[in-house]
């Protein structure tokens, strides 16, 4: 059993920058892969990006360059450095550890 507690959400305007922040309460790097998707309102959960315990990454083609993946595995936590926010990018944000551990999720809303 694993357990996901992000942080970070938030209202932000178009262009905008938030931070998420996952602490898992297992160390990280015993898991083979950790991430974060999105769900919109009315649409799949879709993969944002991802991170193996080899420090792989991976990104959606819609956020590649404006968003990055990171971890601090003395922290056990993953984060999410989102800039350039686009109204596009509001969804819940849930945190994944692979393969089927997922946190309650955060709201990010992009809106002027």
């Amino acid at each position: 059993q694993v357990r996901l507690v992000e942080s970070g959400g938030g209202l932000v305007q178009p262009g905008g920058s938030l931070r998420l922040s996952c602490t898992a309460s297992i160390n990280i790097f015993s898991i083979t892969s950790m991430g974060w998707y999105r769900q919109a309102p009315g649409k799949q959960r879709d993969m944002v990006a991802t991170i193996s315990n080899g420090g792989t990454t991976n990104y959606a083609d819609s956020v590649r360059g404006r968003f990055t993946i990171s971890r601090d595995v003395a922290k056990n936590t993953v984060y999410l450095q989102m800039n350039s926010l686009k109204p596009e990018d509001t969804a819940v944000y849930y945190c994944n550890a692979f393969p089927i551990y997922y946190g309650q999720g955060t709201q990010v809303t992009v809106s002027s």
